[in-house]
């Protein structure tokens, strides 16, 4: 029994971007992955609730939350993170790449990314994922709802191109 792959969804801790946030996590749902998220709301509870919806899955829904003396804030975990990993790492925003960040775990944790609309936190993850070597994909009906992103980094506008993305990483991690 091999561990089963992690599949990190980061976007906006406002807008849950609903209309991609749920067929993603039900897709991933039957993938027999464990989803990662920072653990808040917006498209981290978004995607947590549709994925835990899923009957009979393998997964798990894992939340990296933000800290202060091992108390995470109002909100965290939202109420679908089954594995809550607290940490003593403060919010990220504009910050999100420097050493006290947990958007390292979160990035550092993950065998695949997908990037949902966001901030500035969502964007220092992309930044990172980038300099991890991540297997990074963004997913947005429209690429403007998306904040600039590096040119190398891939944009999908339907959950059809997403699904082959994710296969693709995944069957390339297990090679490894």
């Amino acid at each position: 029994m091999g561990r089963l792959p992690i599949v990190a969804v980061i976007g906006s801790g406002v807008d849950d971007h609903d209309d991609l946030a749920q067929p993603l996590g039900q897709w991933l749902a039957g993938q027999d992955v464990h989803l990662l998220t920072g653990g808040g709301s917006g498209v981290m509870e978004a995607v947590s609730r549709s994925f835990h919806s899923v009957p009979d899955r393998r997964g798990l829904v894992i939340g990296v939350l933000p800290g202060e003396a091992g108390r995470s804030p109002e909100g965290y975990p939202n109420p679908w993170v089954e594995i809550p990993i607290a940490t003593h790492l403060p919010f990220s925003g504009e910050q999100g790449t420097e050493v006290r960040s947990r958007n390292h775990i979160n990035v550092l944790s993950a065998d695949a990314i997908i990037v949902l609309p966001g901030g500035a936190g969502t964007a220092s993850e992309v930044d990172l994922a980038i300099k991890y070597r991540k297997p990074l994909a963004a997913f947005a009906i429209e690429p403007g709802d998306l904040f600039k992103l590096p040119p190398d980094v891939s944009v999908y506008q339907t959950i059809d191109e997403i699904k082959a993305f994710v296969t693709a990483s995944l069957k390339t991690r297990a090679k490894l």
